[in-house]
């Protein structure tokens, strides 16, 4: 057990405390929710940062770095879509956790027909994600119908549109391997 992997395992066990807190019937647990959310996607971060930098990579770190990740952002949008109990919050909210889904699937099939090199996070995916958290640090941290609220959900637009795109460069890498033979049916047909 190293410092990186005492991060990540950190933001598993700040999933539990920032439900209650969110929860609780003070008018600070929005804020204190938000700064939770916050210290957990800072630790992401650190924890990749630290690991690269001591040489601390480990395989239970690579395995559980995402895992941490997306529990920490599907629970944070499952209690926005309680709060919010909007459409509006909804649809961005399930594109995010419905291209997680299918993106980790995608990257462990990949991985057992050993192309995981092909789907590598991108670029577009950490613009995604730098977005997503701050739409989410903004929309834990004020109520519902708040101007800064308003401004967080439009940004969680933004991600959902960057998932989105994301999604599509993932598959477009992996669309060979997941089509092999209309892969090399279309490659015949532009050498003839």
């Amino acid at each position: 057990m190293n410092l990186p992997n005492i991060l990540t395992l950190s933001r598993i066990i700040m999933i539990p405390v920032f439900v209650v807190i969110f929860y609780l019937p003070v008018g600070w647990s929005y804020l204190v929710s938000a700064a939770i959310f916050g210290l957990a996607a800072a630790t992401d971060w650190l924890d990749g940062y630290l690991a690269r930098k001591l040489d601390q990579s480990t395989p239970f770190g690579a395995f559980l770095d995402p895992v941490a990740d997306k529990l920490m952002v599907a629970v944070a949008l499952a209690v926005l879509i309680e709060e919010h109990s909007a459409i509006l919050l909804t649809i961005p909210a399930t594109v995010i956790i419905g291209r997680e889904i299918v993106i980790s699937a995608l990257r462990e099939w990949m991985a057992e027909i050993g192309s995981r090199a092909s789907v590598a996070v991108s670029y577009i995916g950490k613009i995604k994600t730098t977005a997503q958290m701050a739409a989410i640090v903004g929309l834990l941290a004020f109520p519902p119908g708040v101007l800064w609220a308003n401004v967080a959900l439009a940004l969680l637009y933004i991600a959902a549109i960057l998932t989105l795109w994301s999604m599509g460069l993932y598959l477009k890498a992996a669309w060979a391997d997941l089509f092999p033979e209309k892969a090399s049916g279309e490659a015949d047909s532009h050498t003839s």
